[in-house]
């Protein structure tokens, strides 16, 4: 089949997610009419509107029976995202006047809930682009996806195919669809639980709103160009850490304690290792800031609690400028910043799953050298024994993606530094280099309006290579270039 072929297979669903969106997309109007916003209304109105007629025209192409390609599948999810990056600028463009490519950056930002930005003089926004930006943040944190596959009353493999591409392989329930929906309602749940949880700290309904919508997302956006150091709120940062965490955890472990299933929940060491990560990470920036960095030991502790949060569950809030840290400490948070939070979460990294894997892998593979090739090594995951064949395909898939970001990363420091030129501190360029591929959003001062076009392009891509766990927009290049029957 040619490339058009296999487009006509998924276009339907394709239109199907963009109409979701629209509907989704229009609630930010309502922010609109509350505050009397009018001059914002219709720019506003754009994005649902755009959404709806894309997806109208994608839906009335004549539809194809035969199966989906996986290449397809990853190919449209890789689309969807940039779509949706290039219809959410429009209210930045009108609205904020910013330039295009900053405004494709703002919403890559946002729907890929990385949280860095080229929005200046945010204190002065209207409040609806305020919320436009967190509320892009809160869909793209459970995935367009997995929000538009609740909204479908029907389930299929075209639908499944589009889910697992997200990166989303996770069952909690035997149908795609259902899996979605519970999602989707654990989503709400806690979402509600943290607007009350931060509201109490003394922090008004509108920001408690905003934030919540951004921490539960592990975004970083935040209503005001001094971020959340901008609050100087201990206590509001204290109700955000436990926010920011269960937005790190895998979403499946609130399915099994609501099914009181206790022996799975065990089984699954992402939630302890990630607790565990968080807390050695907490002692070293303190110790790093005290000692090298001669803070005081009250800034450091309060420094290092929240930011090593932040850095650990890809969240990208940040209560201090850490290019006044030491170098080391800088890219000690780099590294929590590249594992990231868990499988299954709407963190963003390399993630605890893929990294528990591969460690699995590594003493499996060393034992086996170590031992005579006779003898049956089995490969245990979680308790339970996998066949070699399985063990041996998903340690391999998983090694890949770890390389291919790390590769991604070497070589897009590299390009910065040519597209920039010389005067910018290297250990601070890889920093926001990994925070974008690993979708976190603390930044060193680095990304800014001030950076050429070439470099805002080179970040837009390096979020949405990162939300979308590489091989997706590798695929959707591979499938144009040539043909997806190759990809």
């Amino acid at each position: 089949m040619d490339r058009t072929e296999h487009f006509t297979i998924i276009a339907r669903d394709i239109g199907a997610i963009l109409q979701f969106l629209a509907f989704a997309s229009s609630i930010p109007l309502i922010v609109a009419i509350i505050y009397s916003e009018w001059h914002v209304f219709l720019p506003m109105a754009l994005v649902p509107l755009v959404f709806f007629i894309l997806g109208s025209f994608l839906r009335t192409i004549p539809h194809s029976n035969k199966q989906a390609r996986l290449s397809v599948a990853l190919s449209a999810v890789a689309m969807i995202w940039l779509i949706s990056s290039l219809i959410g600028a429009i209210p930045f463009y009108i609205v904020c006047g910013m330039p295009y490519v900053d405004c494709v950056f703002e919403a890559m930002s946002g729907w890929t809930t990385t949280g860095l930005t080229m929005a200046c003089g945010l204190d002065d926004f209207p409040k609806t682009i305020l919320f436009w930006r967190s509320f892009m943040q809160w869909l793209g944190g459970m995935g367009i996806v997995a929000f538009t596959v609740a909204m479908v009353n029907r389930s299929g493999l075209v639908q499944k195919e589009l889910y697992r591409s997200e990166a989303r392989s996770e069952a909690l329930m035997p149908s795609v669809v259902d899996t979605a929906i519970q999602m989707w309602k654990i989503y709400g749940i806690l979402t509600l639980a943290g607007i009350g949880l931060v509201m109490l700290s003394g922090v008004e309904v509108w920001d408690a709103v905003n934030l919540t919508l951004v921490a539960i997302a592990t975004g970083g956006f935040t209503m005001y160009d001094g971020g959340i150091a901008h609050y100087n709120n201990p206590f509001m940062e204290l109700a955000l850490i436990p926010i920011m965490i269960v937005g790190a955890l895998p979403f499946k472990l609130y399915f099994m304690i609501y099914a009181k299933r206790v022996v799975a929940f065990l089984r699954d060491l992402q939630p302890f290792l990630l607790i565990s990560i968080i807390a050695a990470g907490i002692l070293i920036v303190t110790y790093d800031l005290t000692r090298i960095g001669t803070f005081l030991i009250s800034d450091s502790l309060r420094q290092a609690l929240f930011m090593t949060v932040s850095a650990a569950t890809s969240t990208g809030f940040q209560n201090t400028d850490p290019s006044l840290w030491p170098h080391a400490t800088i890219l000690f948070l780099a590294a929590l910043m590249v594992v990231g939070g868990s499988t299954g979460s709407t963190a963003g990294g390399i993630k605890l799953g893929r990294a528990i894997i591969c460690y699995e892998g590594l003493v499996w593979w060393f034992r086996r050298i170590f031992i005579s090739g006779r003898a049956v090594i089995p490969f245990r995951h979680e308790g339970r024994s996998i066949p070699k064949m399985i063990a041996e395909y998903e340690v391999s898939k998983n090694m890949l993606v770890i390389v291919l970001y790390l590769v991604i990363i070497f070589a897009s420091t590299i390009l910065i530094l040519q597209f920039e030129g010389p005067g910018y501190d290297s250990s601070h360029v890889i920093f926001d280099v990994i925070t974008a591929i690993c979708n976190n959003g603390i930044s060193t001062g680095h990304i800014s309006s001030d950076i050429s076009d070439g470099g805002k392009i080179l970040f837009i891509l390096l979020m949405w290579l990162g939300r979308l766990e590489v091989i997706p927009v590798i695929v959707l290049v591979v499938g144009l270039v040539k043909g997806f029957d190759r990809a």
